[in-house]
């Protein structure tokens, strides 16, 4: 069945060119490729005449040389309708196009589920918590906007390999594990191992003032230790524990990449040697730079004010870009060198893999890394630095195009109005958050339906719904300021009235049921597709719009998009459910509907409950049947 906005473009096209032929007029109107001709179809708002319309006239007529209200009625009179059009009207330099509702939201119901698979590899880095203490709400941000975006950039057809950088040779790592011995603790298991080591960092970061020598020395020798592999062990604790937290969130990987793995792969060093066959990667002999690798970024970025981006000192230690960009050359597929092993079960079943020393050098049936783009969700202040990664990618040809790095800038998380720090204890952990949530959500749930078998199950899908909608709503480049009465408001723009909206379509569908209809979509048996009106449009035209906004989103990195959609999907539904006529009467019902038409607006309601579905899974939030 005919996709109609797609048709619909085509068919103005055809105008077009039939208006040209016509009275081909200036030479730029010859020269126009109407072919490659942006024809945009948007729908028309509530209070304007039809359904869809297309400024295409007005966007032209300057073109062509023509009065954009006469190039707009040129091109009705010209247009073949497709299946679906009713009629187009030309509204001064504006088209606006009236559907046939019953063969209109047919034709939605009918459009595929999955879009065409691409071969095209995208590889994801997020959450990369450091393996020294508990994840808090901060990370929460990063932790599910990577996660929707996986999800998002799988139901835009691409293939995702999601990766977890854990920087097991850091400071942060060498403290908590100095702590450990430096007060003598042992982990009785009452506390959750990641939690009970937090709040030994934050001791021991108290401590320094009457003992900065000691621990300060104890500190490095436990580095010296993690760079040579010896506490691998107990850092693989750690990330246990961390992942415990993420898979509570729903959240899962392809594969965990080790720093000291990626050490000592040697990519630095490898790195290197590829961006010294640059000519703008020099080492000067004199002036501020003399005896330091420099590269000139110049000729990519200009503008920047300091445009040498210094690589090694001349002291031989090497800057932390450098690494990085050896790192970013193995994520593309310029450089090999790791090697894998299984890690752990996650809850889907899958297998989460991890760099390891001992690995294997390839994996059967899997080839990590090598990806045609490398997404890094990463907080807004490492702008800079990842600008220079990709920048060095494009000098030398790293990715397969010119955009082979994308960063997923976001920012900061506070909790109440005041910044979070793990080492003063200003912190709210995401475990604390979940349970808390849960709770809350519990209470509202048995207050709505005292008996509800389920309760348990829906108050966590909808506690944890909350949490993450509340990080993905807003577009990532704004402030978050975690509060609980905000993140866990049950009302208004939130997963839960998302879900609600869904369990209130399930609802309907199961008295269909009952009823003895069988809700097939587009095939539905006795539906009477021309019982359907301009209500019904207006839903169905909402509906369709679900896998332009996947591409949208995904094309933008930005998964703030798809949970607007859902919230314009769910207020679309609920003003159809609750709609009324000139009586005052609903109007909408599809139990009291006639026969023929009860059937039809059944589909419909299948559709609606379907793509909220499908919004909410690929923000990683699940969609309950009862509330």
């Amino acid at each position: 069945m005919i996709d109609l906005v797609p048709a619909l473009q085509d068919a103005i096209r055809g105008a077009i060119r039939a208006v040209i032929t016509a009275d081909p007029g200036p030479a730029a109107a010859t020269d126009l490729d109407v072919d490659a001709l942006d024809v945009v179809v948007q729908r028309v708002p509530d209070d304007k005449p039809g359904d869809y319309g297309s400024p295409v006239a007005f966007a032209l007529a300057k073109r062509l040389r023509r009065n954009p209200a006469a190039l707009a009625a040129a091109i009705k009179d010209r247009l073949e309708l497709p299946p679906g059009v009713a009629r187009v009207e030309a509204v001064g330099p504006y088209l606006n196009v009236f559907v046939d509702p019953g063969v209109f939201v047919r034709a939605v119901l009918a459009l595929p589920h999955e879009v065409e698979r691409s071969g095209r590899k995208i590889v994801i880095e997020h959450t990369s918590v450091n393996p020294n203490k508990e994840a808090h709400v901060g990370h929460l941000r990063n932790i599910v906007l990577g996660d929707a975006l996986a999800r998002i950039e799988r139901a835009a057809g691409y293939q995702v390999e999601v990766q977890n950088y854990i920087d097991d040779t850091g400071r942060q790592a060498a403290e908590s594990l100095f702590a450990v011995g430096y007060f003598g603790a042992e982990h009785d298991g009452t506390t959750k191992y990641d939690h009970w080591l937090g709040a030994l960092y934050v001791r021991l970061g108290q401590a320094k003032d009457a003992d900065g020598d000691t621990i300060e020395r104890g500190v490095t020798d436990v580095m010296h230790a993690l760079e040579r592999g010896d506490l691998r062990v107990e850092v693989e604790r750690i990330v246990r524990a961390q992942l415990e937290t993420c898979f509570a969130l729903g959240v899962e990987y392809d594969l965990l990449v080790w720093e000291s793995d990626v050490v000592a792969a040697g990519f630095l060093q490898r790195g290197l040697d590829v961006l010294q066959q640059l000519p703008s990667v020099t080492r000067p002999a004199e002036g501020k730079y003399a005896g330091a690798l420099v590269m000139d970024v110049s000729a990519f970025l200009p503008g920047l004010e300091e445009p040498q981006v210094v690589l090694v000192r001349s002291d031989g230690n090497a800057m932390y870009v450098a690494k990085d960009i050896g790192y970013h050359l193995w994520k593309v597929g310029r450089l090999e060198g790791l090697r894998y092993a299984p890690f752990a079960e996650q809850p889907s079943g899958a297998v989460l893999w991890t760099s390891a020393p001992t690995g294997d050098a390839s994996v059967p049936g899997r080839t990590f890394a090598h990806g045609d783009q490398a997404v890094n969700v990463i907080d807004a202040r490492q702008a800079h630095p990842q600008t220079i990664v990709r920048t060095a990618l494009q000098m030398t040809g790293g990715g397969k195009d010119e955009d082979s790095l994308h960063h997923l800038a976001y920012e900061v998380v506070t909790l109440e109005g005041q910044a979070m720090s793990g080492r003063k204890g200003v912190t709210l952990a995401i475990d604390t958050v979940i349970d808390e949530a849960v709770r809350r959500a519990r209470a509202v749930v048995l207050e709505k339906q005292p008996e509800l078998a389920s309760a348990d199950e829906v108050a966590r899908a909808v506690g944890i719904g909350a949490l993450r909608f509340a990080m993905l709503k807003s577009e990532a480049k704004r402030v978050i300021d975690f509060r609980w009465d905000h993140a866990l408001n049950l009302a208004g723009d939130s997963a839960p009235y998302v879900q609600y909206a869904h369990a209130r379509a399930c609802s309907i569908l199961r008295a269909v049921a009952a009823a003895g209809v069988d809700v097939r979509g587009a095939d539905t048996v006795a539906a009477d597709w021309s019982a359907l009106g301009p209500l019904e449009v207006r839903l169905a035209s909402e509906v369709a719009r679900f896998h332009d906004v996947i591409a949208q989103a995904a094309a933008a990195d930005a998964p703030h998009v798809v949970a607007q959609y859902a919230l314009d999907l769910a207020t679309a539904w609920n003003g159809y459910y609750n709609h009324k006529g000139p009586d005052g009467k609903p109007d909408t019902s599809v139990m009291r509907s006639a026969q023929g038409q009860r059937e039809a607006r059944a589909a419909l309601v299948g559709g609606v409950r379907d793509v909220l579905a499908r919004s909410l899974h690929v923000l990683g939030i699940a969609a309950p049947e009862q509330m």
